[in-house]
């Protein structure tokens, strides 16, 4: 067991299940996104209707998540009273547990099973949707990328839970 593995294999089991907020799907580049309820999530493909999906079979960055505080705190760098998730790209919205906590882990929305891969750091995108500075307030809030282990549906309402990874045995 690796000692990562180890160290939130603590901590994972102690966190309380979070809630997703939002779905947003983007169905070709720059084009405006679309906000759904529900949604398909193709087993490591990303989710159905986006355009990352089947773009990368495999690929870390199937679907992108961020959390609500994190927009909130983003809001308050800008000055700003709101802003419309869809401006952040990302493509769900969660809120009640600490993502960072879950990089590299296993986590559970409605019946799907996700690992979280990677950080989602801000594009040149954040400076022309939230304007000057936009970039910079997303820095180290932007959320983080993970992709499908087990597909299935997911709806705005769905509980996330940690699940822990099993370790391959030798």
């Amino acid at each position: 067991m690796s000692a990562l593995h180890k160290l939130f294999a603590r901590y994972v089991p102690t966190m309380s299940p979070g809630t997703l907020n939002w779905i947003g799907l983007r169905p070709a580049r720059k084009a405006p996104m679309i906000v759904v309820e529900t949604a398909n999530a193709l087993e490591e493909l990303g989710l159905e209707g986006d355009r990352r999906c089947e773009a990368t079979p495999g690929s870390a960055r199937q679907v992108t998540i961020i959390n609500q505080e994190h927009i909130e705190v983003i809001e308050k760098l800008l000055n700003i009273d709101s802003i419309d998730p869809s401006l952040l790209r990302r493509n769900l919205v969660v809120s009640g547990i600490n993502l960072q906590a879950l990089r590299h882990q296993y986590f559970q929305i409605g019946n799907v099973i996700f690992e979280a891969t990677a950080q989602c750091h801000p594009c040149r995108r954040m400076e022309q949707n939230l304007g000057v500075g936009g970039a910079a307030a997303v820095l180290g809030h932007g959320g983080i990328c993970a992709k499908i282990i087990k597909g299935g549906k997911i709806s705005v309402g769905d509980q996330i839970l940690p699940v822990l990874k099993e370790e391959p045995s030798n």
